[in-house]
């Protein structure tokens, strides 16, 4: 399998991920299972009331990194930052508390970084490290998959647009390594990230690289919004599945930040399983398809 396949796959696997977990977001493993026996189709209505294959700010914001990424050839902060102003003036659905607050002051003219920093200095223990970067952040690995050093450094930065916490930015940094293995093929991402870490990287991080693959039941795997919880959910949903689509629905059925989690370990299982791994029916009612998957495209030619 080509990159291109599994660059396609990473995206169009989180945008799948956020869409089939949307409707559920919040919801424990057992009002799913109550509701829906297990999960497997996209739905409509749910926490935000959208069609079914809709997405929230997880996908949108990727898409916003991605589109930055492709027409700059390259990351540029202050043109992704822009565009994610913009995409924050439009209302847009699900948007986490971190990124809102941020958002809305470098909306009113404030510098992107002294807006970021500001928020984060200013928030308590238990809202300082969300998952609202690692979410978004999959399209570096693509545009970077060759260029480790340059992934980690841009990863870090990406993440600082809105979320200054050293967990989400070395948080992003471990994701887009672990993706950037399964996209060039590599049989063990995790230890290659693992070896390629900053060396400064929160030893919360690493432990959630180890445990994400040492463990054997995917019900033990974290469901809440903490960056680190996420991280260790993602990549383990997508380690422990035969396909991406079995590790989206796996992860959604856990419950808790159903919508968050789905989208990254879409983008783990994607990069893993390819695009083809993931159900045509789910592909034909996602309504940001065909421009992830052109996006994906491109970000994988400019990596070539």
């Amino acid at each position: 399998m080509d990159i291109t396949a599994r660059a396609r796959g990473t995206l169009l696997g989180l945008a799948c991920g956020d869409a089939l977990g949307r409707p559920v977001e919040g919801w424990p493993r057992s009002r799913i299972a109550s509701e829906h026996g297990r999960l497997t189709e996209m739905q409509d209505r749910g926490i935000h009331g959208l069609p079914a294959g809709e997405v929230t700010d997880d996908t949108e914001l990727a898409l916003c990194l991605a589109r930055s990424l492709v027409e700059s050839d390259g990351f540029h902060p202050d043109d992704a930052a822009r565009r994610f102003a913009e995409w924050f003036e439009g209302d847009p659905t699900g948007i986490g508390g971190m990124t809102r607050r941020v958002l809305s002051r470098v909306a009113t003219g404030e510098p992107w970084d002294q807006a970021a920093e500001h928020v984060w200095t200013q928030s308590p223990e238990g809202q300082n490290a969300g998952n609202g970067s690692v979410m978004r952040c999959a399209p570096l690995a693509i545009r970077y998959a060759t260029d480790a050093e340059t992934l980690v450094e841009t990863s870090v930065a990406s993440s600082r647009l809105t979320h200054w916490d050293p967990r989400c930015t070395h948080g992003c940094s471990a994701l887009n390594l672990v993706v950037a293995g399964f996209l060039r093929g590599e049989a063990d991402p995790v230890s290659m990230a693992l070896e390629r870490l900053s060396d400064d990287a929160p030893a919360a991080v690493t432990v959630a690289l180890r445990e994400a693959s040492t463990t054997t039941d995917p019900t033990m795997l974290p469901v809440t919004a903490y960056v680190v919880d996420t991280l260790e959910a993602g990549v383990g949903h997508a380690l422990l599945a035969e396909t991406a689509e079995e590790a989206i629905v796996t992860a959604v059925n856990n419950g808790g930040d159903t919508d968050t989690v789905g989208a990254v370990a879409g983008a783990v299982a994607g990069a893993r399983f390819g695009a083809e791994s993931l159900p045509a029916a789910w592909l034909n009612e996602l309504t940001v398809r065909d421009e992830a998957a052109a996006l994906a495209e491109r970000l994988a030619d400019q990596a070539g």
